[in-house]
């Protein structure tokens, strides 16, 4: 049931994908703002309250949801799964950005693309040349497609797995997404946060993330230049300031032949990021210093798109096959 709840989930994200600022994205900033606002009394235990709060009480809501349609029907329960899916999981919550810039760089319209690029990622992009402008267009969307698929499904599969629904999936997006909200206002909206719970929430996400990082880094070997991957993960996946963050573009970067790293662009005043929607710290994507391969060409947008692709393709195989054998066995 796994498999055809991903397979349904992303063929209806491709066909009818979620609105840019849609109301189930804006139900989340509303939650974790509550959660905050009303939970968190400065204490040190207080932050760990906050973070189960806003994290796993949806999680263990939805499970709770789950088990109750499975009673009645296999069928709303693979409802279920598909809708939270569908809702968390897919390419399109940030592919548009990524191939409007595509386009623009296309047809020699630079200006445009690092106005696109400031608006997705919060982050100044006016002098960025052409390379670096690519760079981080490809940095982002490497971080975004493991956050927004690989991570998910991950952690989908394994509370799928041991009855739990599709409630590995709400708590990866509401982990990861708690602990960029915090961040951000702290550092731009000049409204203190609990340092403890903005220390919580990144590392709780860190933890979270550990597997899945490192499942789609092995994704990228695979279906890329597996030695140079390998490579690159060793030698350079230190370089960046987060390690999850670092193997993931290190080992994309070896697959592909790519130079990423290097300084991350600036961040941009406080009062243009107060219209919170996504974007990270501005030295999120900064590393110490560069992959070798290539510097980023336009083609390398393409490269990048086939090898996330190509990565989908071999997880949903490896998923096909574990069904199969469950089903056999």
């Amino acid at each position: 049931m796994n498999f055809f709840a991903v397979l349904l989930a992303l063929l209806c994200e491709q066909l009818k994908p979620l609105r840019h600022g849609n109301r189930v994205h804006q139900s989340v900033i509303n939650w974790v703002r509550w959660t905050g606002r009303n939970f968190d009394a400065g204490g040190e235990h207080h932050a760990v309250i906050v973070w189960i709060i806003t994290v796993i009480v949806p999680g263990l809501a939805l499970t709770l949801a789950y088990w109750a349609l499975r009673h009645f029907s296999l069928l709303l329960a693979l409802a279920l799964n598909v809708l939270v899916l569908y809702l968390t999981l897919g390419f399109r919550q940030f592919s548009h950005y990524f191939t409007d810039i595509r386009d623009a760089l296309e047809r020699g319209d630079d200006l445009t693309a690092r106005q696109l690029l400031a608006d997705w990622r919060h982050l100044d992009a006016s002098e960025l040349p052409r390379t670096e402008l690519i760079r981080h267009v490809i940095e982002h969307s490497l971080l975004a497609a493991h956050r927004h698929v690989f991570g998910v499904f991950f952690w989908f599969i394994v509370c799928s797995t041991i009855g739990l629904g599709p409630a590995g999936a709400v708590v990866y997006r509401m982990a990861e997404f708690a602990s960029r909200y915090w961040a951000f206002k702290s550092r731009t909206l000049d409204a203190p946060t609990n340092a403890r719970l903005l220390a919580l929430s990144r590392q709780a996400f860190v933890w979270i993330d550990h597997v899945p990082a490192r499942l789609t880094a092995t994704g990228f070997a695979i279906v890329g230049n597996f030695e140079e991957a390998v490579n690159a993960w060793r030698r350079d996946a230190s370089l960046w300031l987060h390690p999850n963050e670092g193997i993931i573009l290190a080992s994309a970067a070896g697959a592909v032949g790519l130079q990423l790293g290097g300084a991350a662009a600036p961040g941009i005043t406080p009062d243009r990021s107060r219209t919170f929607d996504a974007g990270s710290e501005p030295e999120a994507t900064g590393a110490a210093g560069s992959t070798a391969g290539a510097l980023p060409q336009l083609a390398h947008l393409q490269s990048v798109v086939g090898l996330v692709w190509r990565s989908v393709v071999l997880w949903m195989l490896l998923l096909a096959l574990l069904s199969l054998a469950n089903l056999v066995g």
